[in-house]
């Protein structure tokens, strides 16, 4: 809306409808009058080939024709969906061509090149006392005969405009509409006597679109019948979230009372996220419904995936630092009791159906501690529970006496706390890494045939690798011992072992074909030679 134009004439006033259509009698003009009459904007000169001529009119259909049209007696209260004063449109509604005065037609072949415009009339000419005339894209327009007094009424714009102009003003122009269809509408509603039902009849972006051009007309009535329409309204999609979030902050900035709406997306209770956090994790943790927990677990997971990725700030970390660890020391805490009961001389003895239900509940806290682990991996805060984990050397000497079928679920921490060494995602010292070796790799050797058949999410491969760089990162001694001893297994077990082969390869280079060391030696006693 970039220019308006006011001009002067008299009318008289009473309450009819602001739009009167071919689909009825409405307050506003239904879309499709304008889907309609915007297929008609294209230019005739745009179509390669002009449309073939119909065939000429036999006599018969002559005389029926004619015979129809002396039987059909005229409408008395015709719709009024009238063109403008220069452009007349024809019996169906649709607009037409430019027509000059005095009945002559203009030539086909120059009305093809002559371009094609579009205008709409609403309202009653002869009953309202105020045009509004409203020019869009592509020569289309639209004229609306209101009355002042309702704009003036519902209108903080037209107000300040009627009011610096003669009283006698009676015409309205504005310029470059961005949405004349919405604007037309914006302003029926000013007629409308219930405009909650008319706006539940619309669309969530259609009901933005009478929202902007209502803040740009000042009325404030419309903008607050919008509001709670978008406050009750589900939003579908974060494109649609995003765009009424974005078009209700540009209204806040301007001192609108859009609370009830944000209210959706923030909160104004000072909870701590951590809190929160802390109550949906102990709230998987206890859950023993197989599915629902499997579920719930990656979606929290990949939503932290989520809030890590997108978070700039160098403390998001830790939001759930404590919060993560305060469970990890509860779950083995349980995982060290029941494995104290499942190794008991009075729990052998039982039957399965007795030990099942702690079995379970080994694979639960196991499956829990692996989970933790993940999301304490993923946001590189996993050092502590290295630490935590090679403490653990009561369980470690408790796991041999349990079945492989019962304990291989806590071989899982222990890959993956290799697998997130491997790849950088946490760098515990020199002592961590060598104790994590010599307390659990192996337990895990002797639970890797369990690993590799029983658990779905045990990728061999990612764990061999991980194994094998936490190996390399000792010194070449310690990779000496531990590559040897597991060369012994390997042998004996085959498959049924981990496979280390790049690093015991890695190893071999390091020891037999380029050791770094000597150069070194041999490079300082030259030096001392050369300056003896």
């Amino acid at each position: 809306m970039s220019e308006v134009r006011l001009g002067k004439g008299e009318a008289k006033l009473r309450n009819v409808p602001i739009a009167v259509t071919p689909e009825g009698f409405w307050c506003c003009p239904s879309p499709v009058v304008f889907q309609k009459n915007l297929k008609t904007q294209t230019p005739l000169n745009k179509s390669k080939h002009p449309p073939s001529p119909p065939p000429p009119p036999t006599a018969a259909s002559v005389n029926k024709k004619q015979s129809h049209t002396n039987e059909k007696k005229p409408s008395q209260n015709p719709p009024k969906m009238t063109p403008s004063d220069d452009q007349k449109s024809a019996n169906n509604g649709t607009p037409a061509s430019n027509v000059p005065v005095g009945g002559e037609r203009t030539p086909r072949n120059k009305a093809e090149n002559l371009p094609k415009k579009v205008s709409i009339e609403f309202g009653e000419s002869g009953t309202s006392d105020m045009k509004v005339l409203l020019f869009g894209k592509h020569g289309f327009s639209v004229k609306l005969n209101v009355h002042k007094s309702v704009l003036v009424d519902n209108s903080t714009f037209f107000a300040e405009k009627l009011d610096e102009q003669e009283p006698d003003v009676s015409s309205l122009q504005i310029f470059d509409c961005e949405d004349v269809e919405i604007y037309v509408e914006t302003i029926g509603l000013m007629y409308s006597k219930d405009m909650k039902q008319r706006l539940l009849k619309q669309s969530v972006q259609r009901v933005l679109r009478i929202l902007k051009v209502a803040e740009v007309v000042g009325y404030g009535s419309c903008i607050q019948a919008c509001l709670n329409y978008l406050e009750a309204a589900p939003w579908v999609g974060e494109e649609e979230e995003e765009k009424v979030v974005s078009s209700i902050l540009k209204l806040q900035s301007e001192g609108v009372g859009v609370n009830p709406v944000l209210k959706r997306v923030s909160s104004n209770v000072s909870r701590p996220p951590k809190d929160t956090l802390s109550h949906i994790v102990e709230l998987v943790l206890k859950s023993n419904e197989e599915r629902g927990r499997r579920e719930m677990k990656s979606i929290v997971l990949k939503l932290l995936r989520e809030n890590n990725s997108s978070s700039d700030s160098d403390s998001s970390p830790d939001i759930c630092y404590e919060t993560i660890y305060a469970s990890c020391r509860s779950c083995l805490d349980s995982l060290l009791s029941h494995f104290k009961r499942a190794t008991g001389p009075e729990f052998s003895d039982k039957p399965m159906d007795c030990q099942d239900p702690i079995a379970k509940q080994i694979a639960l806290e196991a499956d829990n501690l692996a989970w933790l682990l993940e999301i304490l991996a993923e946001r590189q805060v996993a050092d502590e529970f290295a630490l935590m984990w090679i403490r653990q050397q009561e369980l470690a000497s408790l796991h041999q006496k349990l079945p492989a079928m019962t304990r291989y679920h806590v071989s899982c921490i222990t890959a993956r706390l290799f697998v997130g060494i491997g790849k950088g995602e946490l760098l515990p010292s020199k002592d961590i890494r060598q104790m994590l070796l010599q307390t659990w790799l192996e337990p895990l050797t002797s639970d890797y045939s369990w690993l590799n058949h029983g658990c779905r999410s045990f990728d061999r491969k990612v764990v061999e690798e991980g194994i094998g760089r936490t190996i390399l990162t000792l010194p070449l001694e310690d990779q000496r011992s531990i590559l040897l001893s597991w060369l012994g297994n390997f042998l004996k077990a085959g498959d049924n072992c981990p496979n280390l082969q790049r690093a015991f390869e890695v190893w071999w280079r390091r020891t037999f074909i380029r050791p770094y060391a000597e150069p070194r030696v041999n490079q300082g006693q030259s030096y001392n030679s050369l300056t003896s």
